[in-house]
């Protein structure tokens, strides 16, 4: 690891996430290649690194990328389309049969517009889930973007990119050739829920993420119907479940768990599991409210995710952490339910324990580069007496004027540098036709 400071940022504020939670005033973020190399005031890292290319971002705020720990960016696609539906009616009459009309073309199309939201509204890195997934594996690469990527399976074949289970396990051990030890990209086996899936899939499932070194990741107890469909089933919880089937594991990740008893938090605990919470999407489809403050009593690791953009609507990870704070104030009827700071761990510290991915999260030395620039100039954030509650409880992802990851700069006051944000426009459009036809 070199010492040499490529580029030296300085604004009004660094907010490094660190187990402190250190507030620089006045601060700066000294990056080489695609790690972190200092992070302290500006007046001493000038001192200590005169020759570095400088950017001084004035009255803004430096804080770790957001990270998006549950999503299907290529359902932007679907954005708008079916809304104000319970989500099996939603899945099952809609979403499903306008899925299977899907081709790997247009879930790259999908996939590079809601990677283009998640760089201009601050996000630096993503756990996806979809069909054709080899699609998002190339958007993702190609826009600079940090990812956590999977094929959803279920038991129902032939899927869109799969003729039967073999052809799925196929494909997984693929990717992981094709994609291994890529810096910025990791595969997980994503089987898509117990309900869409059987025992045997689901063990065959997580044997495969074990030989091919991926991770594990699963929609788990999101509504009470899939509970009562568990407990008719297979006579347990779904949680308890996917235990008997040896899915809780430290690689593992499950997304909303909503339903969730204190049996059900004792077995997270102990397999060492991540969950990841998606307070939009749940009260969109009112699928119930995850019990956050119970998860951080068991010392149970949780992100915080949009789910996809037809369910949201929007990738914007500033929405979900004021959302996220203010439906726990609401549900349990105490102000101090998850505040700002707790709500803001959930979308860095917390979203780096979802995606596996250490080296994320928090701007310190050893670090990687990825970080956002928040501009505080905006009558909405203005006056700063508390700069954590501004980002929570005021920021729109409108203010994001930088977007780094790995060192490399996505976007930057106004201009996509990795990607031709008009060109996609002007496709997306044309998709609008697709759908409606």
């Amino acid at each position: 690891m070199q010492n040499v400071c490529d580029t030296l940022y300085t604004a009004d504020y660094v907010v490094t996430q660190n187990d402190g939670r250190d507030i620089i005033q006045q601060g700066a973020v000294a990056v080489c290649e695609d790690h972190i190399l200092c992070v302290g005031h500006t007046d001493i890292l000038e001192i200590l690194y005169p020759n570095a290319r400088r950017v001084d971002l004035g009255n803004a705020a430096i804080m770790p990328g957001l990270i998006n720990a549950h999503t299907h960016v290529p359902m932007s696609l679907l954005r708008g389309y079916s809304d104000d539906k319970a989500l099996m009616d939603w899945l099952t009459l809609d979403i499903f049969p306008q899925e299977a009309k899907l081709n790997p073309e247009l879930v790259e199309l999908g996939a590079q517009f809601s990677l283009a939201e998640m760089i201009r509204s601050g996000t630096t890195a993503f756990y996806d889930m979809y069909m054709w997934e080899r699609s998002v594996f190339k958007a993702a690469d190609a826009m600079g973007m940090r990812a956590v990527l999977g094929e959803s399976v279920t038991q129902f074949f032939p899927s869109l990119s799969c003729q039967d289970q073999e052809a799925y396990f196929d494909l997984v051990r693929q990717q992981a050739e094709e994609w291994k030890g890529h810096p910025r990209i990791r595969q997980a086996v994503v089987p898509h829920a117990p309900y869409t899936t059987n025992p045997e899939l689901l063990k065959k499932c997580y044997a495969l993420a074990e030989e091919t070194g991926s991770l594990f990741g699963m929609h788990l107890a999101e509504t009470q119907h899939e509970t009562d469909t568990c407990l008719k089933e297979h006579g347990m919880r779904p949680i308890p479940y996917c235990h008997s089937l040896g899915l809780l594991q430290p690689g593992s990740t499950f997304f909303h768990v909503v339903h969730a008893d204190a049996h059900d938090m004792e077995l997270l605990a102990e397999g060492h599991c991540a969950v990841v919470h998606n307070p939009a999407s749940n009260m969109k489809l009112a699928s119930g409210v995850a019990p956050i403050g119970t998860f951080n009593n068991y010392r149970i690791p949780v992100g915080l995710g949009t789910d996809g953009p037809a369910s949201n609507n929007a990738q914007n990870m500033f929405r979900e952490m004021y959302v996220a704070s203010l439906l726990q104030k609401v549900h349990t009827l105490e102000p101090t339910a998850c505040p700002a700071q707790l709500a803001l761990d959930l979308a860095t510290r917390g979203g780096a324990d979802a995606l596996h991915f250490p080296q994320i999260g928090t701007l310190e030395p050893g670090m990687k580069a990825d970080f956002i620039a928040v501009d505080l100039s905006s009558p909405n954030m203005q006056p700063v007496h508390n700069i954590v509650s501004n980002i929570v409880y005021v920021a729109t992802g409108a203010e994001n004027r930088l977007t780094v990851v790995d060192g490399k700069e996505l976007y930057r006051d106004g201009k996509f540098l990795t990607c031709d944000f008009e060109a996609l426009s002007q496709e997306i459009r044309k998709a609008r036709a697709w759908v409606r036809s």
